[in-house]
């Protein structure tokens, strides 16, 4: 049997510890989509519900290959003047200032409009060029010297036309600018865009990336995070808490708990020394588990059958 695979297992192992020694969790299958993303030199897609660390995974990311975290948040209206440069106006009207006490000097003695015009053209004009250009995230990223993890949280809240305007970017680590022409890439960045699936990504723009979607951890793998997060939580309570967000999760909710909320009412567990729960003290924090008041009211005739259920957890 060839080294090579053997290899490879044992470099994912190694992004999956990196990843935990670095307090983010994950399991094999999301170090394998992350050392893929890293060989092939391809964007990752990532899709999953709100809170269950897209985002995080692009931070632990950077901290781990020790390059800078360039985050581009997009929303609706979001356009390449906000998301890949704008001119440097101020300047470029100094500039312009400047040029006109210089053609005096230029034109002298010049005989006709034919040598004035050459005279001109070979002028250095630097109005567009890089000296005036203002860097957006997506051309920081194109320019940072030995490259950066490049982070396009939320793309499902951007229009089709930007997700379109990406592309260029997403296939070839280029963009291009009208009065510059192409810029590529001096490093080629790290890039993960995410998605909450409020919309249906493009089929053009999925193409250009590895795809990877995360769900809701299972309980194992959820226990972890806690214990990992928020290790002054004693095992009886973590091992209670968890399943009973796992069986919150069984309902229909208009916002499921993320592992972000697991990870926010295990700290007020502890900060309200909690031992186990209880009914009473699972109304009274509940808020911090659920964000509509729709779902709390439609959970608390299930809260005593839940936090039996879950103190009986095994």
């Amino acid at each position: 049997m060839s080294t090579e695979p053997k290899n490879a297992v044992a470099e994912i192992e190694a992004v999956r510890k990196g990843f935990e020694t670095r307090g983010y969790i994950c399991n094999a299958h999301i170090a394998t989509s992350i050392f893929l993303a890293e060989r092939l030199q391809k964007p990752l897609l990532v899709e999953g519900p709100p809170g269950v660390g897209k985002t995080e995974l692009a931070k632990a990311t950077a901290e781990l290959v020790g390059k800078p975290l360039i985050r581009l948040q997009c929303y609706e209206g979001l356009d390449e003047a906000k998301a890949l440069y704008e001119w440097k106006y101020g300047k470029q009207l100094l500039y312009t200032q400047v040029l006109k006490e210089k053609l005096g000097d230029l034109m002298a003695g010049a005989n006709g409009l034919k040598e004035s015009m050459t005279r001109l053209h070979d002028f250095d004009d630097t109005f567009f060029s890089e000296e005036f250009l203002e860097p957006r995230p997506l051309l920081k990223a194109l320019w940072q010297p030995g490259g950066a993890v490049l982070l396009i949280d939320e793309i499902d809240k951007s229009d089709d036309e930007f997700e379109a305007f990406l592309l260029e970017l997403l296939s070839d680590y280029q963009i291009s600018v009208p009065e510059l022409g192409t810029i590529k890439a001096r490093t080629t960045p790290i890039v993960f865009l995410t998605s909450n699936n409020t919309r249906e990504i493009g089929d053009a723009l999925k193409r250009r990336c590895l795809h990877l979607y995360i769900p809701f951890p299972d309980t194992d793998l959820e226990q972890r995070i806690i214990r990992s997060r928020v290790p002054e939580v004693e095992e009886e309570l973590r091992r209670q808490l968890v399943a009973f967000v796992q069986g919150l999760r069984t309902l229909d909710l208009k916002k499921l708990p993320a592992v972000s909320e697991t990870i926010d009412w295990a700290r007020t567990l502890v900060l309200l020394h909690a031992r186990e729960l209880d009914a009473d003290l699972v109304r009274n924090t509940l808020n911090v588990l659920l964000k509509f008041q729709d779902d709390i009211d439609n959970v608390d005739g299930e809260i005593n059958a839940l936090v039996t259920k879950a103190v009986q957890a095994r």
